[in-house]
């Protein structure tokens, strides 16, 4: 029913800039937040920046000044603008979101499959 569709990943430069989305799909009742979480080899799965429906924001620290979150509620989808990208941001970026669907009214967590972000020279 629900399904995350991630896209904009890919291989950078230090210092590039790459623009993730994550649109939610299916028969949704409300969403009410959205993020984007990463995961690098050998480290646990960490928070990047989340948002939520009524545009309340929150960033780890080691991206803020760099990240920008922002989201399209019309179209169900969450942007994360990544700027002056280092190595170390290098990572699986996993869009979640909190949604109650049609067909039963509580509140789920879901994700999104994934999307390769590599900062490399």
């Amino acid at each position: 029913q629900v399904q995350l569709v991630e896209s904009g990943g890919g291989l950078v430069q230090p210092g590039g800039s790459l623009r993730l989305s994550c649109a939610a799909s299916g028969s949704i009742f409300s969403i009410y937040a959205m993020g984007w979480y990463r995961q690098a080899p050998g480290k646990q799965r960490e928070l990047v920046a989340a948002i939520t429906s009524g545009g309340s924001t929150n960033y780890a620290d080691s991206v803020k000044g760099r990240f920008t979150i922002s989201r399209d509620n019309a179209k169900n989808t969450v942007y994360l603008q990544m700027n002056s990208l280092k190595p170390e941001d290098t990572a699986v970026y996993y869009c979640n979101a909190q949604i109650v669907p049609y067909s039963d009214l509580r509140q789920y967590d879901y994700w999104g499959q994934g999307t390769q972000v590599t900062v490399s020279s």
